[in-house]
Order: structure tokens, then C-alpha cells, then sequence
């Protein structure tokens, strides 16, 4: 039970600090504050735990609520996290990461180095030294820094 309610109060604790709606978070901060009062009781400690539900859950947290719901005209337009250019770095990332990885691939293929749980065969080595060009390709065009060979309408 006392697992239950720390993995319940974790999780509380981890949405309020994540979502993005300010009533969500302090609605998970009210599941954070009641798991803590739960646990308190449950370990034999009730006057923490009372205190902790009626301070915290019964005050504190309902203070909150009110505060981001009256104020909440006065907030700006909300604004992207990411740019609008994340995908395009991220798919050079990912090209350069496998460019930079294909001479040790080859490495491996040519000098037979042994690894643990792959095979030491051309079956192997093969398609997979074949495929990473493709691989370049494919981040850099979903990434939409390249084109060819379908010309997309931009």
C-alpha cells in the first residue's frame, strides 16, 4: 500500500511540474499533497496527516486554484516551445551521426571485430553498409533539407 501511494504521489508531483495547463498542475499538486497525507497516515503519523490535508489540500492548494482561475484573462498568446526549424536539425543530426558512424561500420565489416550477439558474416554486414546512405538520406529529406528525387511544393 505504502508503494502504491509513493508511486501516486511521485506521479503527482512529476505532472505538476509537467503539464502545461496552469489548472492541471495545480490540480496534480492537489493528488501530490493527498498522497503525502496518505502516506503520513498510513505510517501511523495522523496528526501530519491531517494537518498536511487540511493546510495543504484544504488551503493552500484551493488557494491556488482560485488565484489561476481569476487571473487567468490577463495571460498572453501562448508561444511554440520548439521553433519551427526542430526537424530540420534534428535530420542533420541524424545524417551526421550516421556519416560519421559508416567508417567504423566498415571497419568492422573489414576486420572482422568481434562483438557480442552479431554475426561475423557479410549477411550481416552487407545490407547494413548498403542501407546507411539511405539512411542519410531519408533523416535529410524528412527533415526537409533536401528534396530529390520527389520535388515537394513549399
Amino acid at each position: 500500500m505504502i508503494t502504491l501511494l509513493g508511486i501516486v504521489t511521485l506521479a503527482g508531483a512529476i505532472a505538476a511540474m509537467a503539464l502545461r495547463n496552469l489548472v492541471h498542475c495545480a490540480l496534480a499538486l492537489v493528488v501530490a499533497f493527498g498522497g503525502l497525507a496518505a502516506l503520513y497516515l498510513q505510517l501511523g503519523a495522523q496528526f501530519v496527516g491531517f494537518a498536511q490535508a487540511l493546510v495543504y489540500i484544504g488551503a493552500v492548494a484551493i488557494l491556488i486554484v482560485f488565484a489561476i482561475l481569476l487571473t487567468r484573462g490577463s495571460e498572453g498568446p501562448q508561444r511554440r516551445v520548439f521553433s519551427a526549424s526542430w526537424a530540420v536539425g534534428a535530420g542533420v543530426a541524424l545524417a551526421a551521426y550516421a556519416l560519421c558512424v559508416w567508417p567504423a561500420n566498415f571497419k568492422h565489416a573489414i576486420e572482422g571485430v568481434e562483438l557480442p550477439y552479431i554475426t561475423n558474416s557479410w549477411l550481416y554486414h552487407g545490407p547494413r553498409l548498403a542501407l546507411q546512405p539511405v539512411l542519410v538520406w531519408w533523416a535529410l529529406y524528412c527533415a526537409d533539407v533536401i528534396d530529390w528525387p520527389w520535388r515537394r511544393s513549399r
